[in-house]
């Protein structure tokens, strides 16, 4: 437990969070057989503050204490990514953490060759986000870092676009990096940016 309060204690940012919401409030109502039924949405967060992952995270716990299956998939984290890895430990939790990269090394850091041995890894991992939604694996789903994969060529968009098409409306999804492509804004019901503003005395 005080791991799991370390993790959510948010390290002093000052920065900026800026919401840009989609046909009005959220979440968005439904009625199914005669009862109102919340409608899940997808929503992104992205910009150059710290924080995404984190903020994402936070969202899955808290569908999690709910008693809803929550799914985590990883991308381009490196040496990182094994942060997250006590909320599977966690009793009465359905949280599960996925990754196919091989390297400990960040992407970024890896050879040519290293980095095309990885695209694989990545692109395999794609592919299971897409089985995951496809087939309504679970009811929260966390694509983290998945923006990076069109800003580093690994994915074009239109692979994304697809992916989103195939959403329930009962599964709710997040997908951070630092740039959100205009062509899949149409395509997201909510976008959180998060900017970090250094202050004097952390200039200093």
């Amino acid at each position: 437990l005080r791991t799991l309060r370390y993790y959510l204690h948010f390290r002093p940012i000052c920065g900026n969070i800026k919401k840009i919401i989609k046909n009005g409030e959220l979440p968005v109502s439904l009625t199914v057989r005669g009862k109102i039924m919340e409608r899940e949405i997808t929503e992104v967060y992205c910009g150059n503050g710290k924080g995404k992952t984190t903020l994402a995270v936070g969202q899955g716990l808290r569908f999690a204490t709910q008693g809803k299956s929550v799914i985590i998939i990883q991308f381009l984290k490196g040496r990182e990514r094994r942060e997250l890895d006590f909320l599977e430990e966690l009793d009465n939790f359905d949280f599960k953490i996925f990754r196919f990269e091989k390297m400990d090394t960040c992407y970024n850091d890896l050879s040519e060759q290293e980095k095309a041995e990885e695209r694989t890894n990545i692109l395999n991992g794609l592919n299971f986000a897409r089985k995951v939604i496809a087939t309504r694996e679970c009811d929260f789903l966390l694509l983290d870092e998945i923006l990076g994969l069109m800003d580093k060529g690994i994915a074009p968009v239109e692979t994304i676009i697809d992916m989103l098409k195939q959403k329930d409306e009962s599964m709710h999804i997040i997908m951070t990096g630092r740039w959100l492509p205009d062509a899949l804004k149409p395509y997201v019901d909510s976008i959180t940016t998060i900017t970090t503003e250094l202050t004097d005395q952390e200039r200093e």
